[in-house]
């Protein structure tokens, strides 16, 4: 039987509306192509995003290339800790892609983002290449955090992780924003959490404190319908999670349409930096491996479920068959993309397995951002001797 989130994912065709397509052509294929997305549900918003939008050959290869590394990443991450290279916690984003390219495709350069410990894919799209992942996954030296930080700790440049506590990178998504406004950046926080993690009494603190101060922040509850085996039906007496913010205003957007999520999104910036506050979005989508690694993700939904969304939602097959309709790009130029995407990953998963890991003597540094500063503070230097170290010379003299 199906969730309501999947029911709701998969009332529309796999292919969307097409609405119309330009005139504009190079070389016989279209530079352009505009399609009708579905409805947005909007609360206390007198006008929400537009459902037409337009899509140019350019943005279509790169959001398509951006899902279909993630997927593959994913994949490749998912092989790797069922033979035990990854170790610890691993949370997958296969079947949320859109979420995260299409948010991406509508934040500037001034922006930043938070978000909880399913990160790997927006990390790689902060600009983290994917061998820096994989490394990172494998605890190796050559990842994001020197294989410190593993699958829930993962940073960048304007990208404040992977958190692993449920729901407490949402208050600090608030502060970040805070601090855009107070420091006349322009830019806006992204704080993203799970419709499980929607029920943390932290949340809905932090609407009333970013409403208060109109903080440029963007709440996005990501709704994949389960939380950790638990269906939103089961833990949410309101599952319309973009209404939950009260006084902030919400917009509801089917999260397996990248078009749609982006749009969505720049109605979200415009919104919040024009000094209007907070905002909140509801992306509705589907996750198809379990809620972790240790969860098979089939005792609390049937196969049959997980087989319907692939066929009829899936974001990665629903924007190459636009591209491919409106004849924005061949399958041969699809398929290019693609097996360039594959050796990228098939390499960065062997040096995921073969990198050397950190020494013991770089264990405890990197707890500060810039440590020079700090030279009277114990370890707080890479390489620099450990207490223990002293310790032993001190016994033995």
């Amino acid at each position: 039987m199906l969730s309501n989130v999947a029911k709701s994912i998969g009332q529309r065709s796999l292919f969307g509306n097409l609405k119309s397509l330009t005139n504009q052509r190079n070389n016989g294929y279209a530079s352009e192509a505009t399609f009708e997305t579905r409805a947005f549900k909007l609360h206390n918003l007198e006008e929400g995003p537009s459902t037409s939008v337009t899509l140019s050959k350019e943005d279509a290869l790169k959001y398509y290339g951006q899902m279909y590394t993630i997927r593959r990443m994913e994949t490749a991450a998912g092989n790797l800790y069922k033979e035990k290279v990854i170790r610890g916690f691993c949370h997958l984003y296969s079947g949320q892609e859109a979420c995260a390219v299409g948010m991406r495709a509508a934040m500037r350069p001034e922006d930043s983002c938070i978000t909880a410990y399913r990160c790997h894919g927006w990390t790689f799209l902060m600009g983290v290449s994917v061998q820096a992942v994989l490394s990172e996954l494998t605890g190796r030296s050559s990842g994001c955090a020197r294989g410190k930080g593993g699958s829930m700790h993962m940073y960048g440049r304007n990208f404040y992780g992977g958190n692993g506590i449920v729901g407490a990178q949402v208050p600090l998504g608030v502060g970040i924003g805070f601090a855009a406004k107070y420091n006349g950046t322009k830019g806006a926080c992204i704080a993203l959490y799970g419709d499980g993690a929607a029920n943390q009494g932290q949340l809905f603190e932090v609407y009333n404190m970013a409403k208060l101060w109109n903080s440029p922040c963007i709440f996005v509850c990501e709704n994949n319908g389960y939380g950790m085996g638990t269906s939103v039906e089961r833990a949410s007496a309101n599952t319309n999670y973009y209404t939950r913010g009260d006084y902030v205003p919400g917009i509801w957007v089917d999260g397996m349409d990248v078009l749609a999520v982006r749009e969505a999104t720049r109605f979200a910036l415009e919104h919040t930096s024009s000094g209007k506050g907070p905002i909140l979005m509801e992306t509705a989508t589907y996750r198809y491996s379990g809620h972790s690694m240790s969860d098979p993700g089939t005792s609390y939904r049937s196969r049959d479920e997980i087989a319907e969304v692939r066929q009829t939602r899936d974001p990665i097959t629903s924007l190459r068959e636009k591209i491919l309709t409106t004849e924005l790009a061949s399958v041969e130029e699809l398929k290019e993309i693609e097996g360039k995407i594959r050796a990228e990953v098939d390499a960065a998963t062997k040096v995921a397995k073969t990198d050397k890991e950190i020494s013991v003597d770089e264990l405890t540094a990197d707890i500060y951002s810039n440590p020079q500063n700090l030279t009277s503070v114990r370890n707080t230097l890479p390489l620099a001797e450990l207490p223990h170290k002293r310790l032993g010379k001190a016994v033995n003299m």
